[in-house]
């Protein structure tokens, strides 16, 4: 049974899922009747994942195609509630929803050089998986995000994406939902964005959307990209404007295709009844956090963001 875990004194979790450890840690498998190599996410290969949610296209083949995933994190079947009456040694059980979005039948491409139609398709399965997941019983927070390179966490080479729904509000959300109470009622991500779209720091942008590198990362060539309207979802963009997120999303991660850089990306949005500013972190692995990071949560970055930024725009 996967476990949900609190540490003994802090406000931070752990889900002990010892089936995650058999997933297959290759980026193919061998074929057990031809000794060929398969891969589980490719055309033809639909009977090895679990039977699919959906796709975009048809019988005849698909462009993107989503299910669940074979070596969950969390699992529908548990019970939903947290219990916090213990005084120290709290455990529950890991309920929750872990899927898997295949970006595209080409295994031989990654999102980061698909089309800018292909990064629409994905970027509306992601509000619809957040729009249907949302509302299902014991529900907090759907986690949607990308692991794309070994030093990111992938195990499967195929591009794709990961949605893990849970009954927890991560704590990172949580401390920028207070962080941005003592605004008031102003949002500060609204205005930061305003500012940014004239720094050493922006990236690019257009009406509808901008990016920029973080003023002070964790990584680096780390970027954060927003919606200039204050949206609180992504379930909330208007359906003519996912072009305009596809097409600053595709210029942001084609730089960091062509140097073939692992990274990660999440999307973090307002919970219900809360209010925060929806957008994307892409946070590249080329620093690995040492002792001293993991001892402070304070970060050594040798590119400055303004460097950054320049590399994305040249």
């Amino acid at each position: 049974m996967i476990e949900l875990r609190k540490d003994l004194v802090l406000d931070r979790w752990s889900y002990i899922a010892s089936g995650r450890g058999k997933r297959p840690k290759e980026t193919e498998i061998e074929n057990e009747n031809s000794g060929d190599s398969v891969c589980y996410f490719c055309p033809g290969s639909e009977n090895l994942t679990p039977p699919e949610i959906g796709r975009v296209g048809d019988e005849d083949g698909w462009k993107v195609r989503w299910f669940p995933n074979k070596f969950p994190a969390v699992e529908s079947e548990l019970k939903k509630e947290v219990n916090l009456e213990e005084d120290f040694y709290i455990k529950n059980e890991g309920f929750g929803f872990h899927e898997v979005i295949a970006e595209t039948s080409d295994h031989s491409k990654q999102l980061a050089n698909l089309s800018k139609e292909n990064i629409c398709d994905v970027l509306r399965i992601y509000a619809k998986r957040m729009a249907d997941l949302s509302q299902k019983d014991g529900i907090k927070y759907v986690q949607i995000f990308k692991n794309s390179g070994a030093e990111a966490g992938t195990s499967i080479a195929h591009s794709h994406s990961q949605i893990i729904a849970g009954n927890l509000i991560p704590r990172y959300v949580q401390e920028k939902i207070s962080a941005v109470k003592k605004y008031g009622k102003k949002c500060p991500y609204c205005e930061i964005i305003k500012k940014e779209e004239s720094s050493e720091r922006f990236i690019c942008g257009n009406e509808k959307f901008v990016a920029f590198t973080s003023f002070a990362p964790r990584f680096n060539f780390e970027v954060m990209i927003f919606p200039k309207e204050h949206y609180r979802n992504i379930t909330e963009v208007p359906e003519e404007d996912f072009d305009a997120m596809a097409e600053v999303f595709q210029k942001v991660l084609s730089k960091l295709g062509k140097i073939n850089a692992p990274y990660n990306f999440y999307l973090h949005y307002a919970p219900e009844g809360e209010n925060l500013h929806f957008h994307f972190e892409i946070t590249p692995r080329m620093n690995t956090w040492a002792g001293f990071e993991l001892a402070t949560e304070s970060f050594v970055i040798t590119t400055s963001p303004e460097e950054a930024a320049a590399f994305y725009r040249e």
